[in-house]
C-alpha cells in the first residue's frame, strides 16, 4: 500500500499560472490566425504565407504566395534563435 501512495504522489504537476500562460498563448494564435485570414479577405490582395513548424528536433517548412521564400528564411531564422535561447537559459539553470 505504501507503494502504491509513493507513486501517486510522483505525477506532474502543473501550477495554474502556467496553465493560464498555455491557455493565453493559445488564444493569441488563434486570435492572429483569424485576424490574418479576415484583412487577407477584406483587401483581397497577393499574401504570402511561410510556416515553419518543429516535430522534435525536426523542422518541416512550407510556404506558398510571391514572398513565401523570405518569409520561410526569416521562420527558419526565428526557429533557430529560440533554440539557441532555449538551450542558453537551460545551461544557466543547471
Amino acid at each position: 500500500m505504501a507503494d502504491k501512495d509513493e507513486s501517486e504522489s510522483e505525477g506532474a504537476i502543473v501550477s495554474s499560472r502556467l496553465f493560464g500562460l498555455l491557455i493565453l498563448g493559445i488564444a493569441l494564435v488563434l486570435i492572429g490566425i483569424v485576424v490574418l485570414v479576415v484583412v487577407s479577405l477584406a483587401f483581397s490582395s497577393s499574401a504570402s504565407v511561410g510556416v515553419v513548424v518543429f516535430i522534435g528536433p525536426f523542422p518541416i517548412v512550407f510556404g506558398s504566395g510571391p514572398n513565401a521564400g523570405l518569409l520561410i528564411i526569416i521562420g527558419v531564422l526565428l526557429a533557430a534563435l529560440s533554440v539557441v535561447l532555449f538551450l542558453v537559459m537551460n545551461r544557466r539553470r543547471s
